[in-house]
């Protein structure tokens, strides 16, 4: 599974304005939703549940909010780059400002675990971090995954 297969640039806001974790998962259901065809807020009730269990940061500024919805048949996978970072009780402390969103269907099995490792591997390379940071267009961000991909 590549995350190209996943991601389009339609799938990636490249400068999310928010101020809080609530918010950030707040807008991203609300964009999921509009490519689903969900409720935004059924979307939103499971991101915020699942970071009940634990916070989906995961250090360095990154997280991947996820979770599992009975109403989708397909794995769905969102990038926000937020303009300004915000608290996301990551184990390091660090506020977040990239952000991956990882919705599965309920039955979704390894495919939900092999998607959050190959994102939570891709994002563990400090450099392509920092590049992501710097850019400021979808197609950009979307190319860069690509090339990382490619690697």
């Amino acid at each position: 599974m590549l995350l190209s297969e996943l991601l389009t640039p339609r799938q990636i806001i490249p400068d999310l304005k928010v101020t809080s974790k609530k918010q950030a998962l707040t807008e991203l259901a609300s964009f999921a939703a509009g490519d689903l065809g969900i409720e935004d807020r059924t979307i939103a009730d499971v991101l915020i549940e699942r970071e009940r269990l634990g916070s989906t940061g995961v250090g360095r500024g990154v997280a991947i909010p996820h979770g599992k919805l009975p109403q989708i048949d397909r794995l769905y996978l969102a990038f926000a780059r937020l303009s300004k970072p915000v608290a996301f009780d990551s184990p390091d402390g660090k506020p977040v400002d990239l952000l991956f969103l990882l919705l599965t269907p309920e039955n979704a099995g390894g495919d939900h675990l092999t998607a959050l490792a190959k994102v939570s591997r891709m994002m563990r390379d400090e450099r392509f971090c920092t590049l992501l940071r710097g850019m400021d267009s979808a197609e950009a961000i979307y190319s860069a995954f690509l090339e990382s991909e490619q690697k």
